[in-house]
């Protein structure tokens, strides 16, 4: 068999313009990517959020101001002077117990999922 001049030909630059197509795909991705990560993080802080108002809130101050409550109580942008936030996630795991004076803190068990909320939430907010 031989080749005739009707036959479908690539043009030269044809290399050219898949690397070009390469590197937008890859760009895309990368794109994608980051924001994909950036969402679940920033959806993991809110949730962390809505834990603290739905567990702590009656104590401790939650936010970036305001007192506690129960004045033996941190207010939870200030942990991080007194703990690791990262050594909080066994304590939260397995069962977290603290005294406030009179008024002991109720006993909470979070599931894995929530304290990973619960620490990006505190990692957010705390001064160091």
């Amino acid at each position: 068999m031989t080749a005739n001049s009707d036959s479908i030909r690539i043009p030269q630059d044809f290399s050219a313009a898949r690397g070009m197509i390469v590197t937008v795909a890859a760009s895309i991705l990368l794109f994608t990517t980051a924001a994909s990560q950036a969402a679940p993080k920033a959806d993991a802080i809110k949730r962390g959020e809505m834990l603290a108002r739905e567990n702590c809130a009656s104590c401790h101050a939650i936010g970036l101001k305001g007192d506690s409550s129960n004045p033996k109580s941190p207010p939870f942008r200030t942990l991080s002077q007194r703990y690791k936030l990262e050594a909080l996630e066994e304590a939260l795991g397995e069962g977290i117990t603290m005294g406030h004076g009179e008024a002991n803190m109720p006993h909470f068990i979070f599931e894995p999922d929530d304290i990973g909320d619960l620490i990006s939430y505190l990692k957010k907010i705390n001064r160091k």
